[in-house]
């Protein structure tokens, strides 16, 4: 007995009418008016044929086209079920064999119901990937310090105002109190934004910390001394 064919067809495991009436020992002129006859009973039962027989064609020798059936693993049991005797015991046998071979090697296809929930899944998954992402990208946001480029600018400003504090490179109490007063400036700054050092600002708080450098004051007290540092020193230059 020849191997049967099984192959698969709009997603369906068929095999050819011709292969199967070889095996059951029938003409296939024989096995198409046996198979019309079953259509047309599931026809009028209102059943689904393609679920047993599907309509096809072949070229024969000639290159002529001739019609066939491609049949499922229900067509070859409603086959199967006409016949006795060792050709219908081995045919059964052979058919249900194939079949189970080739659903082994075929992805598997899902219901509705699983294919719905395959597709929840994913998404959900996606969602989680997407969440993951967006956490990651928010904790380098909350680590990431400020660039060179920004440190640069903070210190330029930083001068500036602390110079503006201290009268002008030019006065006495720059000459005198750059140094302290430019140490206030710098730790009134890293106190506020909590950071060990100027350069460490998160990069997301780089405005804020422009916003301070500009409303940045000396203290009661330093500002006093400043004042009377360049206030002393010209006292001085007139007397």
């Amino acid at each position: 007995m020849n191997q049967l064919k099984v192959i698969s067809f709009n997603g369906k495991l068929v095999t050819d009418s011709r292969e199967v009436a070889e095996m059951v020992g029938k003409s296939h002129d024989q096995l198409m008016r046996s198979i019309r006859k079953y259509v047309e009973y599931l026809t009028s039962a209102k059943m689904q044929t393609s679920e047993f027989f599907v309509s096809s064609t072949y070229k024969d020798s000639k290159n002529e086209s001739r019609p066939c059936f491609l049949i499922t693993k229900k067509g070859c049991d409603m086959v199967a079920n006409k016949m006795t005797g060792e050709k219908g015991v081995l045919f059964t046998a052979e058919y249900v064999t194939r079949f189970e071979e080739m659903e082994k090697q075929q992805p598997k296809i899902l219901s509705d119901k699983e294919q719905l929930m395959a597709s929840m899944k994913l998404s959900i998954e996606h969602n989680e990937k997407i969440e993951q992402h967006d956490e990651r990208i928010t904790n380098l946001e909350e680590t990431m310090r400020i660039d060179g480029a920004q440190e640069h600018t903070l210190n330029k400003k930083g001068k500036k105002v602390v110079m503006e504090a201290l009268g002008g490179k030019s006065s006495p109490a720059y000459k005198s109190m750059a140094f302290k007063v430019f140490s206030a400036f710098w730790r009134d700054f890293k106190n506020h934004f909590e950071i060990p050092r100027y350069g460490d600002l998160p990069k997301k708080q780089f405005e804020e910390g422009l916003r301070f450098i500009g409303m940045w004051q000396p203290s009661t007290s330093l500002k006093i001394e400043i004042d009377e540092t360049n206030n002393q020193q010209t006292l001085e230059g007139v007397i």
